[in-house]
């Protein structure tokens, strides 16, 4: 298949045709969640966005190696270089080892993504894992001159830095702007300039996650881990770094300086970014305390929520806005969502039920084409949710005895809804799920009454028929009577 992908690249400002630098693979790397709580809907939207770009590459038939970084050290709580580590400072609280603490909440993000079936990556490295390697790029730095050590701690010496290179490039920031408005905090007095930023932080004597180095025993700064493991595992030169639109500044674009400094050119060819989640037009956030949990959601648990939500209508309701766009939380948004999955896992369901014509009445030709198409116009999966809906249409047509399909067009509508439904848009529909045991004998044990009423109707036997009907509703099953079939599904 030939690749037409295109990509908004954040540092041009515009949409640009994907070429990968090596032939036939694909370094990824994204911005993985910084686990000191629990994760919430807006972490949900980048690991689906980049889950969405994996799938999809993967189809195109790269080799992608992608790696999901894991922030467990250097995340500052007031700021970039200043605060409490916010793992450290849980750990303090709860009377914990900071790691009990990270594979507490680590445990817990991944049960959540895998219930959102968001595919894990190839490598998860950890920030506290690479400290030797991290030291070693400060070095190299250091070395080139755009670092300065100040009382143990080493900082980036960003206006040395933009005499040679363009620091503020994928933000549109520059240092004039930031020195007029950047007010001067405590216990930044050691930094030479407000916007300079800690490679490397002295720890104070209550810190308890340190390590040693040439300069102190301290952590490294939180942007560090970024470029040092992307380097580590995808080289100094890679196709793709994502995140959230949140992280442009200052993380990302500190990760593109040290970079530049350290290796003497720039390492990302695309930079990525997913919109955020708000919620009343603000950022979800756990800054603002305005976040909903993926439990929470799952559960219903919350003071927002009127119902629980499932996690297949958590991706449908974040896949159903193109990645760059904003999405507010609503119980309105979420239960349209709700309503559109059941509509298209019905319609799914019905499709693996027909039975083929020899010749066909429907149109149903071209729906891969125009799938690929808005797959490859920067990820546009609100088009692709939008032409599944509209080939519906023919499904339905078809089951309801008003209109036929042939055997190839039958073959080809089913692989198109299953590569794209199931394969790149990652949803997970009730046909899918029942393989296991205990789905097929639920599915089995529903059928048989169902059996056993379409017998009691064909018998005029009405009052064991309704008696079924009633009896399954009250369990929550919704029974649709066709003109020569049965359908069930659950509230």
């Amino acid at each position: 298949m030939e690749n037409r992908l295109t990509v908004y690249n954040t540092l041009t400002r515009k949409k640009e045709l994907f070429v990968p630098i090596h032939e036939g693979r694909v370094g990824l790397y994204v911005c993985g969640p910084t686990v000191y709580g629990d994760a919430h809907l807006g972490h949900a939207r980048p690991a689906i966005t980049f889950d969405l770009l994996f799938r999809y590459l993967q189809h195109l038939g790269y080799k992608v190696r992608y790696v999901r970084n894991i922030t467990d050290v250097g995340h500052l709580e007031h700021d970039a270089d200043e605060g409490d580590d916010k793992i450290a400072k849980k750990a303090r609280i709860e009377q914990l080892e900071p790691m009990e603490v990270v594979q507490h909440y680590l445990n817990s993000y991944h049960r959540d993504m895998a219930l959102l079936n968001v595919l894990p990556p190839s490598i998860e490295p950890h920030a506290s894992g690479h400290i030797i390697e991290q030291i070693e790029f400060v070095k190299r730095i250091l070395d080139k001159g755009y670092a300065y050590v100040s009382n143990g701690s080493v900082y980036f010496d960003v206006e040395k830095y933009n005499q040679k290179y363009q620091y503020g490039k994928l933000s549109g920031r520059n240092i004039d702007e930031m020195l007029q408005t950047t007010r001067e905090l405590d216990g930044q007095s050691e930094k030479k300039h407000t916007y300079d930023f800690a490679l490397w932080k002295k720890a104070q004597p209550e810190h308890i996650m340190r390590w040693p180095s040439p300069w102190s025993d301290g952590f490294p700064g939180w942007h560090l881990e970024c470029s040092t493991m992307g380097t580590k595992y995808l080289g100094e030169e890679f196709d793709i770094h994502g995140g959230g639109i949140d992280l442009t500044f200052p993380h990302h674009e500190c990760e593109i300086a040290q970079s530049t400094a350290a290796l003497g050119h720039e390492s990302v060819h695309y930079w990525m970014h997913n919109n955020m989640i708000t919620i009343n037009g603000q950022k979800m956030g756990k800054s603002l305390g305005n976040f909903i949990t993926l439990d929470q959601l799952f559960s219903g648990q919350h003071e927002l929520l009127q119902q629980a939500y499932s996690p297949m209508t958590i991706r449908f309701f974040i896949l159903q806005a193109q990645y760059r766009s904003t999405v507010d939380f609503s119980n309105e948004a979420l239960q349209a969502a709700e309503k559109g999955l059941q509509r298209l896992s019905e319609g799914y369901s019905r499709l693996l039920k027909l039975q083929p014509s020899d010749s066909s009445s429907l149109d149903v030709k071209g729906l891969r084409e125009k799938c690929e198409t808005a797959m490859q116009d920067d990820l546009n999966s609100p088009i692709v949710i939008a032409h599944l809906f509209e080939a519906l249409k023919a499904i339905n047509t078809v089951y309801d005895g008003k209109g036929t399909l042939s055997a190839d067009d039958l073959n080809e509508l089913r692989d198109v809804f299953r590569l794209f439904v199931v394969d790149i848009l990652g949803l997970q529909m009730e046909n899918e799920n029942a393989s296991d045991a205990n789905a097929s004998a639920f599915k089995g044990a529903v059928d048989l009454l169902l059996s056993i009423r379409q017998e009691a109707k064909a018998n005029k036997d009405w009052n064991t028929a309704d008696r079924i009907r009633n009896d399954l509703a009250q369990l929550g099953f919704v029974i649709k009577d066709g003109k020569d079939h049965v359908e069930w599904s659950i509230k």
